[in-house]
């Protein structure tokens, strides 16, 4: 079995190094590469198309949102996961708009890393349980577009379905995994987004975490 190829970013040298021997000690896992600012991480990327960038969100040069925005067109297939000390939804939001599919706190242990790589590895979302915890009390404090969505009723697919998107499949994966048509997994998730006015991916990630399905085992 081939082993999940890890670019490394991340402008301090140290934390590279530490990723790295974490990484390189694992069976399934390898790390192909590493950088320390914004714009040696996008030529890096281009150049070595790994399965799993992991990424900063404060480096020199770019961003690690504005890395993840431009990485979204230019290699669409490499999940990005995020490693940062920022707990802030705002930081979550825009880096869920820009395609990231893993988050994870520098302060957690270091098999949340591995956990996260493992699950995107799998084609699933990873959100660290921490920063999950925080977004399911500060959106159980506040009302939010959709939040009288606990008195609607979805149907069994239309359930599945949203628990899969918010897990992070596409729709053609969904469509595989439940033997279904492509077209179908898009109606019904249209349906039941309609249902609980959920109007973009963000929201439904949000549903997810009030739900408890994005914790392990659900």
């Amino acid at each position: 079995m081939s082993k999940l190829r890890i670019l490394l970013a991340d402008d301090h040298a140290m934390i590279r190094e530490g990723l790295k021997m974490l990484i390189n000690t694992q069976p399934d896992m390898v790390c192909i590469g590493e950088a320390g600012d914004g714009a040696a991480t996008l030529e890096l990327t281009q150049a070595l198309q790994p399965d799993v960038l992991v990424l900063d969100v404060s480096m020199p040069e770019l961003s690690g949102v504005e890395v993840a925005q431009r990485l979204r067109q230019l290699c669409p297939r490499t999940k990005i996961l995020v490693l940062t000390r920022h707990k802030d939804e705002s930081y979550l939001q825009q880096l869920l708009s820009a395609g990231v599919v893993g988050y994870v706190l520098k302060q957690s242990v270091a098999t949340e890393l591995l956990r996260a790589l493992q699950a995107l590895a799998q084609g699933h979302t990873f959100l660290d349980p921490a920063i999950t915890q925080d977004v399911v009390t500060a959106y159980t404090r506040k009302p939010v577009p959709g939040q009288a969505h606990t008195l609607i009723q979805l149907s069994e697919r239309e359930t599945e379905i949203l628990r899969l998107v918010a897990w992070g499949y596409s729709n053609k994966e969904i469509a595989a995994q439940l033997t279904i048509s492509v077209k179908t997994v898009e109606t019904h998730k249209a349906n039941a987004m309609q249902k609980l006015n959920l109007k973009s991916r963000i929201a439904i990630v949000r549903y997810a975490l009030q739900q408890g399905w994005l914790q392990e085992g659900s």
